[in-house]
């Protein structure tokens, strides 16, 4: 009977020190994040914790969930990690640093955006292929607002650029990672308030 008692014993002892190695390296992470000022790479912090992808991913959840109860959220982006703020709080942060709070962007950019969102990484070719029309200008657009970037090529013939979208269309839109866009299956997607369509077509 002691020898079940001891054992269990044990067995919490090791998962309380399991839980207070994550947590600590959650507030390493959080740390790192807010000196970086920049995304940093899963790649980075593995070498800069000494941790592998179990730990960190570990580490990752505690301090998401920590901070989803602060002005500050955990952003994820393929690789990349970095510190937001609440979008919530976006009038205050747009205030302070004198920001116009809406972003607007034309129906076709609109159209291209959500079309780049759910297919990424995604061609010029393909995005004119859902939306049956040419797409230059509305992409054109979402690059000059930071909505998209290049992300790489292709391996096609002709090698054409594929298109994803950026940390700065996930704070617009109030996701802290691409897993919270909405599904959209039999229902239509409401724009937040800080984007609004100019109604012209491209």
């Amino acid at each position: 009977m002691i020898y079940f008692v001891t054992m269990e014993q044990n067995m919490i002892d090791v998962q309380l020190d399991m839980h207070s190695g994550t947590k600590l390296l959650a507030t390493a992470i959080e740390s790192l994040l807010f000196v970086s000022g920049r995304p940093l790479e899963r790649s980075e912090l593995r070498k800069l914790l000494d941790a592998d992808e179990e730990k960190l991913q570990a580490a990752l959840q505690v301090l998401e969930q920590d901070l989803n109860q602060r002005g500050i959220r955990l952003q994820l982006l393929g690789e990349q990690v970095q510190l937001v703020t609440a979008p919530e709080n976006a009038r205050y942060i747009a205030a302070l640093l004198g920001l116009p709070m809406t972003a607007k962007l034309t129906s076709a950019a609109l159209e291209t955006l959500a079309v780049i969102a759910y297919r990424q990484p995604i061609t010029r070719g393909q995005i004119e292929a859902v939306r049956g029309v040419n797409s230059d200008r509305a992409l054109a657009s979402l690059l000059q607002h930071g909505l998209v970037i290049e992300v790489g090529r292709a391996q096609t013939v002709g090698r054409p650029a594929l298109f994803a979208t950026t940390t700065e269309f996930l704070q617009l839109f109030g996701l802290t990672k691409l897993d919270e866009l909405p599904h959209i299956q039999g229902e239509q997607y409401t724009l937040p308030a800080q984007v609004q369509s100019e109604g012209e077509e491209e």
